[in-house]
């Protein structure tokens, strides 16, 4: 399976839980430290525009990478940047092309659409159980997602970036072979598993 694929999977899990998502659920707390559920969907929405841009070439332009607040009608605009980035990325053509991510690389360094795509995959495999623990949903992604997605969690750098204010991942969490799978992909990312909004 392409990783197009894997990433289409991801984000359209992630569409059908915010879906759930009602006004009275924006102001609760998530895994993400110091986050509301209108604070991620600020981010996982900005993010999608971002990546779309970096598709089609002009993701070094900041503006388009710059967080707004979504207000009452964060489902519908987040469902819509969903749509925006699953057609960037299924342009003809796309995987030749290279990224510009300045969020991750402020230097310049363009990505290959691969690696690139492979990072918008993990953010929202995670961001969709954010979003889930956060408003009391269940959500597990399918097996074939987990596999996939964790060599690329191990590849993401734990390193003093996670430790900043507003970081998407925080320091990662021990795991063990006894960990089930998605439980150690969330954890190398900064997840404790059994997070609640009470916890």
């Amino acid at each position: 399976m392409s990783i197009q694929e894997f990433d289409r999977r991801a984000v359209r899990d992630s569409v059908d839980v915010v879906a759930a998502v009602t006004i009275d659920d924006l102001d609760r707390p998530t895994p993400c430290a110091g986050w509301t559920v209108a604070d991620l969907l600020a981010h996982m929405t900005v993010q999608h525009h971002g990546f779309a841009a970096a598709a089609r070439g002009t993701g070094a332009d900041l503006e388009v990478w710059k967080v707004r607040p979504l207000g009452d009608d964060a489902v519908q605009l987040y469902t819509k940047a969903a749509e925006d980035v699953l057609a960037a990325f299924a342009e003809d053509g796309v995987l030749e092309r290279g990224f510009t991510l300045p969020e991750f690389a402020p230097r310049g360094l363009v990505f290959p659409a691969r690696q690139a795509i492979g990072f918008h995959f993990i953010d929202y495999l995670v961001h969709a159980w954010d979003v889930a623990r956060s408003i009391g949903a269940d959500y597990r992604p399918d097996p074939e997602l987990v596999e996939a997605a964790w060599p690329i969690a191990l590849a993401v750098p734990d390193d003093e970036r996670r430790t900043r204010p507003g970081a998407a991942f925080q320091p990662g969490l021990p795991v063990d072979d006894e960990t089930p799978g998605f439980d150690r992909v969330l954890a190398v990312l900064g997840r404790t598993p059994g997070w609640t909004p009470s916890a």
